[in-house]
């Protein structure tokens, strides 16, 4: 196997700095490896062999062929272009700041821009009639799915979140009346979020009447939600939890693992909320992520305003 060159060490060097100075999860890394691999395939074939003979052109030729695949690899859909283009554009902005090179020939390059989704959100009331579903599976597991839906939806916890969640995380949001769970989100970082009465009370209720049987079948674990054998329950059993209830509650594709938290930001913004607490609550790095929920605010107030002042009809 021939040793790496400039580039490929450049960019070890780089995922080094992400995963130890960043504390990034092994999934982004392995997102950041990928779209890097791609890149110095691109300036290989261009005849760039180090860092320093790299040219804007060559950027802005690479996230062009990112959207049609003319280097040879499958075309990426904008979205997941601009998440490739973020990556070089860090790499060269930390080799800047290292002094490894002279200049950023990224600095000027902008990402392919994503066509904006609105989020999809479900009603209060369809809300409901999903964590009745939920309840309604055979105990225990109906009492764990009930507790993990409400938990859901009554922090905005990401699935991934919730099911990384141990018993001493949540007990005080269970047993409190003023209860808060501490979630561990994206890059380990940890923010804690208020829990109201409703997924007090089914967590409680879960960690009483369900969890001790549901552990007794394996060799014992901290984790607050566990599956059939005893273990962890997985973002993937997770998610078959959320769809099933789907299903019971008629509200079929509708639901994604992301709905509950859509709706949980969409449900406090449409109360009054201020965006920044929405924030907060979210965990997200910037509000500009936040705001998208504004437009779904937004569009529901428009709706109701056309549907009922006199003078909106046309």
């Amino acid at each position: 196997m021939p040793a790496p060159g400039p580039l490929q060490l450049a960019v070890e060097e780089y995922l080094g700095h992400l995963g130890v100075e960043r504390g990034l999860a092994a999934n982004t890394l392995g997102a950041y490896r990928r779209d890097l691999q791609r890149y110095v395939s691109f300036l290989d074939t261009s005849g760039v062999v180090d860092v320093g003979g790299v040219r804007e052109e060559h950027v802005s030729g690479f996230v062009a062929a990112l959207r049609s695949g003319s280097d040879g690899r499958p075309a990426l859909t904008a979205s997941s272009a601009a998440r490739a283009a973020s990556a070089v554009r860090g790499w060269h902005r930390f080799l800047l700041e290292e002094g490894r090179a002279g200049d950023d020939p990224a600095s000027a390059v902008r990402p392919p821009l994503p066509p904006r989704r609105l989020p999809r959100a479900l009603d209060v009331a369809e809300v409901a009639r999903l964590l009745e579903a939920a309840g309604a599976a055979d105990p225990p597991g109906g009492l764990r799915d009930r507790a993990l839906l409400e938990l859901l939806y009554g922090s905005g916890a990401r699935i991934s979140e919730a099911v990384g969640l141990d018993v001493d995380d949540v007990v005080a949001a269970a047993l409190g009346e003023d209860g808060v769970v501490r979630l561990r989100g994206k890059g380990s970082k940890e923010r804690v979020v208020p829990v109201g009465s409703y997924a007090r009370a089914a967590v409680e209720e879960y960690l009483v009447r369900a969890r001790p049987a549901l552990v007794a079948a394996g060799r014992g674990t901290p984790a607050l939600f566990v599956n059939a054998r005893g273990g962890r329950l997985s973002r993937q059993s997770a998610w078959a939890v959320l769809q099933s209830a789907a299903v019971r509650a008629r509200l079929g594709s509708r639901v994604s693992p992301h709905t509950l938290r859509h709706s949980f930001a969409t449900h406090l913004l449409a109360g009054g909320a201020d965006v920044r607490v929405v924030q907060e609550l979210l965990g997200h790095a910037s509000v500009a992520t936040t705001q998208v929920y504004t437009l779904v605010t937004a569009d529901s107030l428009r709706e109701v305003h056309a549907a009922t002042h006199p003078r909106a009809l046309r």
